[in-house]
C-alpha cells in the first residue's frame, strides 16, 4: 500500500438495474469514481482503520462513520485480492463505505446535487452532478 485517498464510487442505478442488474455498467461512465484531492502516503496514516468518514448531499449529512466499521480491513483486502489477481503499483482498491448509501434508502442523486465527501487525514472532495 503506497497511500490512501478519497474515491467517490458513483453508480448510475438505472443502468445497473435494467436487464439483469449488471453492476459494472452502472459504474463505468466517464467522470465516475473521482479520486483525491490527493494521495496521502502510508506513513502519514498510522491506522487506516481509525478514520472518520462523512458524506453530505446538498449540505445534509448522509453518512457519518468510521473505517473501523468496515467489514474487512485494508490488509485483509489486499491479501484476499492477491490470491486471484496480480496487484501492481498504482492499482486502486476501493474498500467500501459505511451505512448510508442512497440505494438502501431509496434516495437517488440528481443533476445539480452537491456531494461533499471527507475522510479524516485524507481531505475533502466536492462534486456537483451535471
Amino acid at each position: 500500500v503506497a497511500g490512501y485517498m478519497i474515491a467517490n464510487d458513483l453508480s448510475e442505478r438505472g443502468w445497473q438495474m435494467e436487464r439483469g442488474g449488471q453492476w459494472s455498467k452502472g459504474k463505468s461512465a466517464p467522470g465516475f469514481c473521482p479520486l483525491g484531492p490527493w494521495l496521502v502516503t502510508k506513513d502519514e496514516i498510522p491506522d487506516p482503520q481509525a478514520l472518520w468518514l462523512r458524506t453530505d448531499i446538498n449540505a445534509r449529512r448522509k453518512q457519518d462513520g468510521t473505517t473501523a466499521d468496515m467489514v474487512f480491513g485494508v490488509a485483509h483486502m489486499v491479501a484476499y485480492l492477491s490470491q486471484f489477481m496480480a496487484l501492481a503499483p498504482a492499482d486502486i482498491i476501493l474498500t467500501g463505505t459505511p451505512a448510508g448509501v442512497g440505494l438502501g434508502r431509496g434516495e437517488f442523486l440528481a443533476a445539480g446535487d452537491l456531494m461533499d465527501l471527507s475522510i479524516q487525514g485524507l481531505g475533502r472532495q466536492s462534486v456537483r452532478l451535471i
